[in-house]
């Protein structure tokens, strides 16, 4: 068992598709409710530039995750992911640090290295250099946190005694959840990482990686029993799969992307009935998954409110 097993949160709107706008205050009443409804965690998305045609207008993540937590008492906060190569490590750790205080400890960060070249090149990130980039911004990061005073030279960054204070409310560091499906990403998130964070799997196709996680985890010498980790899901509740599958898959085609050489899937959508939804749920808890991220259709709040009062219910019996 981890701080992540038998937990549920539900993702937020922080993007849309244009000429729509997000709505950040909106998105503040968003936490506020879900936290209402028993919620463990809200989570948000994060980019700087999304899309072409379409284009999809977003809410920076990290700044509605503050507004928030000053709104909030009990609901975690997480980013499912946040593309760290395409942030200064030090000013990162400096506003995670502070974010974790604000909210007195309910930060849970996902991370990754990203995929979007356009997105790099615009902020003059050379984006073949982001996995190492990745490494060293998440050891940076760690040194902060951890370490009363910091000496190292990195590819960008000199660092000489360098005092970061107040450190994050967690210790030694707030959970951080690495995003990814390669063999590469995978072993970064079971060693340099607190456990992993997946988009749209399976459980079939989860457990294979995640199996993977834990023996990269044991041949580092990690305990892969203390390994997190949180599944992202697609979830329309109706009178039945048939009725709301169609509605469901245009969606999908419509706002998220499949990348063809992951196991990222459309098939991983959670659709149907409450007792049918369950079941479906059922096998991804059986499967090793300890956090379900839910991602509601079109984010309707008869969703939200249907999952949180009759299917969350129902999963936590199981533990």
């Amino acid at each position: 068992m981890t701080i992540l097993s038998n937990t549920f949160g539900i993702a937020a709107r922080n993007f849309v598709a244009y000429p729509d706008m997000p709505d950040a205050r909106g998105l503040v009443d968003y936490g506020v409710k879900v936290e209402e409804l028993g919620y463990d965690s809200v989570w948000v998305w994060d980019h700087m530039l999304l899309g072409v045609e379409p284009n999809f207008p977003i809410i920076d993540s990290l700044t509605v995750l503050t507004g928030i937590a000053a709104r909030t008492t009990r609901i975690k906060m997480g980013t499912g992911i946040l593309v760290l190569p395409l942030r200064n490590p030090v000013a990162l750790a400096k506003q995670l640090a502070s974010m974790d205080q604000l909210s007195q400890g309910r930060l849970v960060m996902g991370m990754a290295a990203g995929w979007y070249k356009r997105e790099f090149d615009a902020a003059g990130i050379p984006f073949e250099k982001r996995g190492k980039l990745m490494d060293e911004n998440l050891e940076i990061m760690t040194r902060l946190w951890t370490e009363h005073s910091v000496d190292g030279e990195y590819m960008n960054h000199k660092i000489s005694k360098a005092v970061m204070y107040p450190k994050p409310v967690q210790q030694p560091r707030m959970p951080l959840l690495i995003g990814g499906y390669v063999d590469v990403v995978l072993k970064r998130a079971a060693v340099s990482g607190d456990g992993w964070l997946t988009y749209f799997y399976k459980p079939e196709d989860f457990k294979r990686s995640w199996d993977k996680l834990r023996n990269f985890a044991s041949e580092a010498g990690k305990d892969p029993d203390a390994l997190m980790n949180a599944s992202q899901l697609p979830i329309y509740v109706g009178k039945s799969k048939a009725v709301v599958q169609d509605d469901m898959l245009d969606w999908l085609n419509k706002e998220w992307d499949f990348p063809s050489h992951s196991d990222c899937s459309r098939e991983s959508a959670v659709m149907g009935t409450v007792d049918e939804c369950v079941e479906q749920l059922r096998e991804h808890i059986k499967m090793g998954a300890q956090k379900i991220i839910f991602v509601p259709y079109k984010y309707q709040m008869d969703q939200v409110e249907i999952i949180a009062k009759e299917i969350i219910p129902r999963l936590r019996q199981l533990a």
